[in-house]
C-alpha cells in the first residue's frame, strides 16, 4: 500500500466520502453514461440521410449468335454505371433522431435512479455501523461498572458485609452484558460487511461525523415534498416519464410512416464506339396497397402502446405518493418516539437508576435492585439507540429519493463531450 493509501486508510470515514467512494466504483453509473454516449451517437446518425448507393452494370449482353459476350458491336449492349439515393422526409429523419434521444433521457434517468440507489445503500450501511458502534460503546461502559460491582459484591461478601446472593446477581448481569456485546458485535461485522459491498476496503476505516437525520428538511413543510413537481423530479417518475415520451415518438413516426419515401437514381451507359452514349434517370416511390391493414395497424398499435405508458406512469405516480406519504409519516413519528424517549423515559430510569444505587449505599437496598435498575436504564438507552437506527433509515430513503449529484462523477460532463463538434 502506498503512503498516501496509507494515511488514508487512518482517516475517519464520513458518510459523504463513502459515497462518493461508492460511485467512483460503481459499474453501473459507468454502464449507464455508456448507454447515453450510445444513444446520443446513433441520435446524430439516425438524422442524416443513407449512404447513396453505387450501381455497376451491363445490360443486354449477347450470349448466342455471332456477337456472343461483345460489349461493343450490339447497340443494345451498355456498359452502366449510376447511384441511387434514398430520400425519407425530414420528418422522419428528425423523429428518429428524437427516438434516440428518447433513449439517451432515458439512461439518464436509469443512472439517476442507480445513483440515488446507491447513496441510499451506502447511507444505510453507514448508518447501520455507526449505529452498531454507538450502541457497543454504551454496552461496553455498563459492563465495565457491573464488572467493578461484582468485584465489590465479591468483597463486601468475604468480609461478611454482603451477601453471596449480590455477587451471583452481579455475575449474571455481566453474563448477560458479555452475549448482548455479541449480538452487538455481529450486527457491526455485518454492517462492515454490507459497506464494503459498496466502497470496498475503506469500509474497515472508522467513521467521523454524525448523522444528519435530525436536521433533515426542519425547515421545510412535508406537503412540498408531495407536491406534483416535486415527486416529477424524482428519478423513478423520470424514468416513467421518459418511457411515455419515448412511445408518443414512435407513434409519430408511426404516422409519418404513412407517407412514402422516394428514391432517385441516375445512371450513364456506355455502347460501343458506333453508338451514342445514354444517361437514364429514374424514381422509385412505394405504392402502399393496403394501408387499412398495414400503416393504419402501425399507427394504432403505437397510439396504444402510448395508452399504455401513460396509464402506467399515472398509476406510478399514485402509487409512488402514497409510498412516499408513509416514509414522511414514519419519519415524523420516529422523531416524536426519540424525543419522547430523550426527554422522558430515560431521565426517568436514570434517576430510578440513582434512587436504587442510594438506597444500596445507605444499607436500604439489595445490589439486585440496582443492577435491575442499571439494566432497565441500559434498555431504555439501548432502545433509544435502536429507534434513532430506524428513523436515520426512514432518513436515507427520504433524502435519496433523489440523488445528490454534487456527490460523484458528473454523468452530464461524461456525456457532452461525446456531443462536441456534432452537428
Amino acid at each position: 500500500m502506498s503512503i498516501a493509501g496509507s494515511l488514508r486508510a487512518e482517516e475517519p470515514l464520513s458518510l459523504r466520502e463513502a459515497q462518493q467512494l461508492a460511485a467512483s466504483r460503481s459499474g453501473q453509473l459507468l454502464a449507464q453514461d455508456a448507454a447515453t454516449r450510445a444513444a446520443r451517437e446513433m441520435a446524430v446518425s439516425a438524422g442524416q440521410l443513407p449512404d447513396p448507393v453505387l450501381k455497376l452494370g451491363i445490360d443486354n449482353l449477347p450470349v448466342t449468335g455471332p456477337d456472343r459476350l461483345s460489349l461493343g458491336r450490339d447497340f443494345m449492349t451498355m456498359r452502366r454505371i449510376g447511384l441511387m439515393q434514398e430520400l425519407p422526409r425530414e420528418k422522419k429523419r428528425l423523429l428518429k433522431t428524437e427516438r434516440f434521444e428518447r433513449d439517451a433521457e432515458r439512461a439518464q434517468a436509469q443512472r439517476q435512479l442507480a445513483l440515488a440507489g446507491l447513496q441510499q445503500g451506502t447511507a444505510l450501511a453507514w448508518l447501520e455501523r455507526y449505529y452498531a458502534h454507538a450502541m457497543r460503546a454504551l454496552l461496553q461502559q455498563q459492563l465495565e461498572e457491573t464488572r467493578l460491582q461484582e468485584q465489590g459484591a465479591d468483597i463486601a461478601f468475604r468480609e461478611g458485609r454482603g451477601a453471596q446472593a449480590d455477587v451471583f446477581a452481579a455475575r449474571a448481569a455481566q453474563i448477560e452484558l458479555d452475549d448482548r456485546l455479541s449480538q452487538i458485535d455481529r450486527q457491526a461485522r455485518n454492517a462492515s460487511l454490507m459497506l464494503a459491498r459498496w466502497i470496498g476496503a475503506d469500509a474497515n476505516r472508522s467513521l467521523s461525523g454524525e448523522p444528519m437525520w435530525k436536521t433533515m428538511r426542519d425547515n421545510s413543510h412535508p406537503d412540498a415534498m408531495l407536491s406534483a413537481g416535486e415527486l416529477r423530479q424524482h428519478p423513478k417518475l423520470t424514468l416513467s416519464a421518459t418511457l411515455v415520451e419515448a412511445a408518443e415518438t414512435e407513434a409519430r413516426l408511426a404516422q409519418a410512416n404513412t407517407k412514402s419515401d422516394w428514391t432517385v437514381e441516375a445512371a450513364y451507359q456506355q455502347r460501343g464506339p458506333a453508338f451514342s452514349n445514354m444517361v437514364s434517370i429514374g424514381i422509385s416511390i412505394p405504392l402502399q396497397w393496403d394501408p387499412k391493414n398495414r400503416q393504419n395497424r402501425e399507427t394504432a398499435a403505437k397510439l396504444a402502446a402510448v395508452d399504455e405508458a401513460r396509464a402506467n406512469d399515472a398509476d406510478n405516480l399514485q402509487a409512488y405518493e402514497a409510498e412516499v406519504r408513509s416514509l414522511i409519516n414514519d419519519w415524523q413519528t420516529g422523531k416524536e418516539r426519540i424525543a419522547r424517549y430523550t426527554a422522558q423515559m430515560i431521565p426517568v430510569a436514570r434517576q430510578r437508576s440513582a434512587a436504587a444505587l442510594t438506597a444500596y449505599r445507605v444499607g436500604k437496598g439489595d445490589l439486585a435492585s440496582v443492577l435491575a435498575a442499571r439494566r432497565d436504564e441500559l434498555t431504555a438507552r439501548i432502545q433509544a439507540l435502536g429507534l434513532e437506527l430506524e428513523t436515520a433509515r426512514l432518513w436515507a430513503q427520504l433524502n435519496y429519493l433523489k440523488p445528490d449529484n454534487s456527490i460523484g462523477p458528473s454523468a452530464f460532463a461524461v456525456t457532452s463531450e461525446s456531443s462536441k463538434g456534432q452537428p
